[in-house]
């Protein structure tokens, strides 16, 4: 890893600009409200740093979307050993 991806790793996004990085990054919709309800009703969302606003870590988005996207198979019977 650069350190370039270091900083990129390390970067924090307020809840609209997270939004925009999962989906401009990996094609996943996601919206504001969505980051929202998530953080208030379910364990499922992406880790953020809870204070007067949400900042949400760029490595914990990106690994909260891998998991969304699901694994990398080469045929569908490869779905339920994959997982």
């Amino acid at each position: 890893m650069t350190e370039l991806d270091d900083n990129k790793a390390d970067r924090l996004l307020r809840r609209a600009q997270a939004a925009e990085y999962i989906v401009t990054t990996y094609n996943v919709p996601c919206s504001p409200k969505t980051l929202a309800k998530l953080a208030c009703v379910s364990s499922e969302g992406p880790p953020f740093h809870a204070g007067r606003f949400p900042l949400y870590p760029v490595s914990g988005l990106d690994a909260w979307a891998k998991k969304k996207i699901g694994p990398l198979v080469r045929s569908t019977s490869q779905i339920g050993r994959a997982a």
